[in-house]
C-alpha cells in the first residue's frame, strides 16, 4: 500500500511541473510517437519476414 501512495505522490508532482510547463512535455511526446512507430515497424517486419520463409518453405525442389 505504501507503494501506491509513493506511486501517487511522484505522480502528482510530474503533474503538476508539467502543467507549469506546458513545452517540457512535448519532447516526452516525441518519443512516445517515435518508439510506437518502431515497434509498429518492427511487427510489420516480422508479419512480412513470417510470410516470405513460410513461402521459401514450400518451394519444392
Amino acid at each position: 500500500m505504501h507503494y501506491l501512495v509513493a506511486l501517487w505522490t511522484v505522480l502528482k508532482a510530474r503533474w503538476e511541473l508539467v502543467r507549469r510547463e506546458p513545452e517540457a512535455g512535448y519532447s516526452t511526446e516525441t518519443v512516445l510517437v517515435t518508439a510506437l512507430l518502431v515497434v509498429a515497424a518492427l511487427a510489420i517486419i516480422a508479419i512480412i519476414v513470417a510470410k516470405v520463409t513460410a513461402k521459401a518453405n514450400g518451394i519444392n525442389l
